[in-house]
């Protein structure tokens, strides 16, 4: 009886997964027009244009919209390994394959003693809810080494460190998913993965590390937690102005570098109270490592100065993992990372004119959508916390003291 459920839950877990996944690409292969803005211009265009720059052998030094560590050039050349397929058409099938790929990873660990096919289920159904902008970027692509980071490091941290180490110079983010990991090899690992690979593109490529110049100039993008401010601004007299600007729609005018070093100063904190965390945590159990890469993840991703729509492909994932152990106690967070998800395909690309425009309906998106992610954010960490620190035990009265009374003779 059990072999014939599991049977059918694959059935039903891998006919879900087709159905959605066909979807996803007949929109961004056009032959379903999703509405809103065409979100497959970053790669027909923008990715394009790199790809020609990067098989030169530079980076593109001129385009401040290059932003990314060196090796996600890899995802950028990608493409070329299908050269009988056109570009755009090249990337979304390797995208497509990535998606596989975290499927596969979640569904096979999924199996094991003490694992749960949960995961697997939130990865399915999480993707699909945020549109074909998955396909659209390469998230997904750094999402598939995240997941089999946190999914090796039970058994082989050295391979976790150097996935962690290689996902972070794809796009940063992989960097966290150390956070909660003990295991003295699993960091070596990671710190030689890292210097050995941007030693060799260094070394190889011209401009490797001109993306750290361009992330620090950045403003605060139109749906990020901080742009709030400026979207009820608009209508009290705020006179600044929504522009095009570091490849991100972004506000500029008065007052916007105060609030982005006000994200600046909250992503400081998120940081703070993360390695206070580190130090102050004496539980560990096979999901903790998960648990601290998917809260980490969460709150740099809520307080940041962007907050685009397929940085939500890396929360689904990580809170994919989160769920592929039994005794994570992340559901709850979990279920509000894909509201929050549902939510953002309705914004972008759906509505964007609307979040343009700071109208009411935009800006409503926009509150419940960051709503739900502080919510989520702020709800992991009590979990977190809760979780693997101890509670102090109250000091132990002390004894009164005794006054012998004098013997009388």
């Amino acid at each position: 009886m059990r072999t014939t459920t599991a049977r059918g839950s694959l059935a039903g877990l891998l006919l879900l997964w087709g159905l959605t996944r066909t979807a996803l690409l007949l929109c961004v292969l056009k032959v379903i027009v999703f509405p809103g803005p065409d979100v497959t211009s970053d790669v027909s265009v923008i990715y394009r244009g790199w790809y020609e720059v990067l098989r030169t052998g530079t980076f593109p030094l001129d385009d401040v919209t290059w932003q990314y560590p060196p090796a996600a050039a890899l995802a950028i050349l990608s493409p070329g390994l299908l050269p009988f397929l056109e570009y755009a058409t090249a990337f979304f099938v390797l995208a497509l394959l990535a998606d596989l790929a975290v499927l596969a990873l979640l569904g096979y660990a999924g199996r094991r003693p003490g694992r749960s096919p949960r995961g697997a289920w939130v990865w399915v159904a999480g993707v699909p809810l945020l549109g074909p902008t998955v396909y659209a970027r390469y998230d997904v692509m750094v999402t598939a080494v995240a997941v089999a980071a946190l999914l090796a490091g039970a058994r082989h941290p050295r391979l976790m460190g150097a996935l962690a180490g290689f996902g972070a110079l794809l796009k940063v983010w992989p960097a966290l998913l150390l956070l909660g990991v003990r295991r003295r090899s699993a960091w070596v690992s990671a710190a030689v993965t890292a210097a050995g690979v941007a030693a060799l593109f260094a070394a190889l490529m011209p401009g490797a590390f001109a993306f750290l110049t361009f992330q620090r100039d950045r403003g605060t993008e139109v749906e990020s937690l901080g742009a709030l401010v400026f979207h009820v601004a608009r209508h009290h007299g705020w006179d600044g102005e929504v522009l095009l600007n570091y490849g991100s729609v972004e506000f500029l005018g008065p007052y916007v570098s105060w609030v982005s070093t006000g994200a600046l100063f909250l992503t400081g904190a998120a940081l703070a109270w993360l390695v206070l965390w580190r130090l102050l945590a004496t539980r560990c159990e096979a999901h903790t490592v998960a648990d601290a890469a998917f809260t980490a993840v969460l709150m740099f991703t809520t307080t940041s100065r962007v907050i685009s729509p397929q940085y939500m492909v890396w929360l689904v994932g990580l809170a994919a993992v989160c769920l592929c152990f039994s005794g994570s106690r992340m559901r709850l967070p979990v279920a509000l990372v894909l509201a929050a998800s549902a939510v953002t395909v309705l914004e972008f690309p759906l509505w964007f004119a609307h979040v343009v425009a700071s109208d009411p309906l935009g800006v409503g998106l926009l509150v419940v959508r960051n709503g739900l992610l502080v919510a989520a954010t702020l709800l992991a960490a009590r979990v977190l916390w809760r979780a693997t620190v101890p509670r102090r035990l109250p000091a132990a009265p002390r004894p009164a003291r005794t006054t012998e009374a004098p013997v009388s003779s």
